[in-house]
């Protein structure tokens, strides 16, 4: 880790500046993947101003993603103006983006192409905190009607985050030398960082490497949310802090047709604090190397891509909850993929392609004492708890899809897209112990074969320069995870009428129950109904209002119901009454849940609008924007609502530019959170209205951002932030709050 460091060290010193040279073009000029028919979908792109080529693509300036970097060190975050896209709360880097009320493995994250897992029994490492805000240059976000060719084995949609494009001298000049270097400072928590990129090219090959660093303590709510703290304040959101550090190389060759980049990265986060989870992340190393091609050819183009991603996490308590349970994660994720996209006719493209990936994970907490030791008998050994042993889960996919541009008013497209994902696991104990529940999962048969079929349908009508409607229909499969599955264990008989330890540390959910997964789970479909309404002036310039509603229907969707006994064994705390809560020392009671198969809907409503209030040539221009969504969803088969569904809520803001010189003042509302899930105890929370404020001002070779967060320090809880247990014993209930006042400074120097 040293090295590490001294290696971010030695970039920073050696960057002076930011590039802002525009990235290379595409190999072809044809159309790419950013060109694809999707409903409800968000570019996020600093490489150009440029207006999208289609209505439904919107693209952030410069100044947003630069903005973004100042304001928060959570990718995630980077898309709270995106409708339809909510969070749910995690660590400082690690919160999980709720899309159209569906979250975590039901949304397909690419980063530069690679598909990315969870590997943690509380998905304390979701895909999208292994790439750092700096890194972001463009980024999709597809709602429900995704195309196949954008991903499989996801319902909720597909995030597509992918970071510069390779920078190549000009031809007119023998090389390219460029720079990047910026730093922030955030007031609430202490929060500093920096990040820098550095770039050597000539005509036909770039070498680029970046790095970023992050710290921050723990943050404080607008007021006291608790009375419970002891390690601090009860303003203090204890286990909060975290630190992180990101680095990647790429080397990027092309000729007239071809173009390969080659990239290596790594990520150290020493510590992590989860307020919402029992455990925090004492450690997380992990390492990639991804290798893409795209070539040229007269009949179209075709790409490619290998990678490989190892991760080692490690979870214990940091000091804000004290003791020493120690827990160890480790995965390889590696992936092939093949698309060819062919003109066929200039109205009509052809996109075939298939994609492999195989998975393993091994799940594994080290014991605490031996048998003899009086303390904490269920962590004795002699040897670790085996809570996934060899875990693997491969999948193998064929698409094809067909894009029809039939005139300028009408377009179309279909795909199918079909595959298998096979899984299995191995034997498991019970800190070295061969438990009569441990024999009984050991003599099942937990190797799994699902077939994944996806259709999806979409139609483009432009009757007008000033109108654009939409209309897609969607099938999508997901295959369940292998927490989902193989988490086993349903506690310890050696201690009757206790907390099972084991259930307790399978929770990806944030809620504080106990978790046991179910090996006969069938896979996820959902069926979408999606459209698009789209009014705006003839340049796109002026205003532009869009009104997107869905519905969806899921069959077999994974939802958790009471623990139930299994070949003999119970849950061992809830008697002769499994619908009993169980109460802890200091907390209102958490439940003990067994994952199941459901019928479930989601239905909802996302809205966009922007108009240009003032234009003038003397005092600059003053626009208006704002997002709305509303989601609603519900579990059929137990008349029960579904979990993290965000209230209605909405964010407005009034933007001034005048020259180099931009001003943004930020309202979001949120309504009451009334519609729970009951069976998990979901927190109800009361609304709130935030305030924000934020400037820049833009030199040609130096950017200040400056901005404060909840002007008024509100205090307020998070509607998905899940339930508070920063320190032990945790307040049963207790939503976790947001952050309070914070003043932002970010600085950028460019070269």
């Amino acid at each position: 880790m040293k090295l590490k460091s001294q290696i971010l060290a030695i970039g920073m010193a050696l960057s002076t500046g930011l590039a802002n040279a525009e990235p290379a073009k595409p190999v072809n000029n044809a159309k790419t993947a950013d060109n694809a028919v999707t409903l409800d979908t968000l570019i996020v792109k600093a490489q150009s101003e440029n207006k999208p080529k289609q209505p439904f693509q919107s693209f952030l300036p410069p100044s947003k993603i630069l903005r973004s970097r100042t304001a928060t060190s959570d990718t995630a975050q980077m898309f709270d103006h995106t409708p339809g896209v909510s969070f749910s709360g995690g660590g400082g880097i690690s919160s999980r983006i709720v899309l159209n009320g569906m979250a975590d493995d039901r949304i397909r994250v690419q980063i530069d192409g690679m598909n990315l897992i969870s590997a943690c029994g509380n998905h304390m490492n979701p895909a999208l905190s292994y790439v750092a805000p700096s890194s972001v240059l463009s980024a999709q976000v597809m709602a429900g009607i995704t195309p196949v060719s954008m991903g499989g084995d996801s319902i909720a949609g597909t995030i597509k985050v992918q970071s510069a494009d390779p920078m190549y001298a000009e031809d007119d000049k023998k090389y390219l030398v460029a720079a990047q270097m910026s730093s922030f400072y955030r007031s609430n928590g202490n929060a500093w960082g920096g990040n820098i990129s550095t770039t050597l090219a000539n005509k036909n090959a770039s070498l680029t490497y970046t790095g970023s660093i992050v710290e921050s303590g723990n943050y404080k709510a607008g007021g006291d949310f608790t009375t419970k703290n002891v390690a601090n304040a009860n303003d203090v959101v204890s286990s909060s802090a975290y630190k992180s550090q990101n680095q990647s190389l790429a080397l990027a060759l092309r000729n007239d047709q071809h173009e390969a980049v080659i990239k290596v990265g790594l990520q150290n986060i020493p510590y992590q604090g989860f307020p919402n989870v029992r455990m925090d992340l004492v450690g997380d190393d992990s390492w990639f190397a991804n290798v893409s091609t795209k070539s040229k050819f007269d009949w179209g183009r075709l790409e490619t891509r290998a990678y490989h991603e190892d991760v080692q996490h490690y979870m214990n308590f940091l000091p804000d909850k004290g003791g020493d349970m120690p827990m160890n994660t480790y995965s390889v994720n590696q992936g092939l993929s093949v698309k060819g996209i062919i003109d066929v006719t200039d109205k009509h493209q052809v996109t075939l392609g298939s994609e492999y990936q195989r998975y393993r994970l091994d799940d594994w907490w080290q014991p605490i004492g031996n048998s003899n030791s009086p303390t904490r008998p269920m962590m004795n050994g002699p040897s670790p708890f085996v809570n996934i042993n060899n875990g693997q889960r491969d999948r193998l996919d064929f698409f094809a899809e067909v894009e029809s541009k039939w005139n300028d008013k009408w377009l179309t497209q279909f795909g199918v897209r079909g595959g298998l994902v096979e899984m299995n696991a191995g034997d498991v104990m019970d800190y070295g112990r061969l438990t009569n529940e441990a024999k009984l999962v050991n003599n099942q048969d937990k190797q799994r074969t699902d077939a994944v079929v996806d259709v999806t349908a979409l139609a483009r009508y432009t009757p007008t320069d000033t109108q654009q409607y939409e209309l897609g229909f969607a099938r999508k499969t997901r295959a369940p995870s292998l927490y989902e599955r193989f988490a086993w264990s349903r506690g310890d008989t050696r201690l009757p009428n206790t907390r099972p330890m084991s259930m307790l540390m399978n929770n990806w959910f944030g809620d504080g129950n106990g978790y046991v997964g179910n090996n006969n789970l069938n896979p996820e479909v959902a069926y979408t109904v999606s459209g698009t309404a789209n009014w705006h002036d003839a340049e796109q310039e002026n205003w532009d209002v869009k009104i997107t509603p869905f519905y969806t229907y899921v069959d077999n969707y994974i939802d958790a119901g009471f623990c139930q006994k299994e070949n003999g064994v119970t849950c061992n705390n809830t008697g002769n009454n499994l619908t009993s809560t169980v109460h802890m020392a200091g907390n209102g009671g958490v439940r003990l849940l067994q994952l199941g198969n459901y019928n479930a809907q989601l239905v909802g409503v996302n809205a966009s609008g922007s108009k240009t209030v003032l234009q003038t040539n003397n005092y600059g221009s003053l626009s208006t924007r704002g997002v709305l969504s509303y989601v609603r969803g519900q579990n059929l088969t137990s008349n029960d609502n579904l979990y993290q569904q965000m209230p209605l809520n909405s964010i407005l803001d009034l933007d001034y530019k005048w020259g180099g010189w931009t001003a943004t003042i930020e309202t979001q509302l949120v309504a009451p959170k009334k519609t729970v899930q009951a069976i998990r105890l979901e927190p109800k929370t009361a609304g709130y209205a935030l305030l924000n404020l934020r400037t820049s001002y833009d030199w040609k070779y130096l950017r200040l951002d400056a901005g404060i967060e909840n002007v008024l320090d509100k205090n307020y809880s998070l509607p998905l932030g899940g339930v508070y247990l920063g320190e032990k014993p945790g307040v049963g209930g207790t939503p976790v709050p947001g952050f309070g006042r914070s003043f932002n400074v970010g600085l950028t120097v460019t070269y």
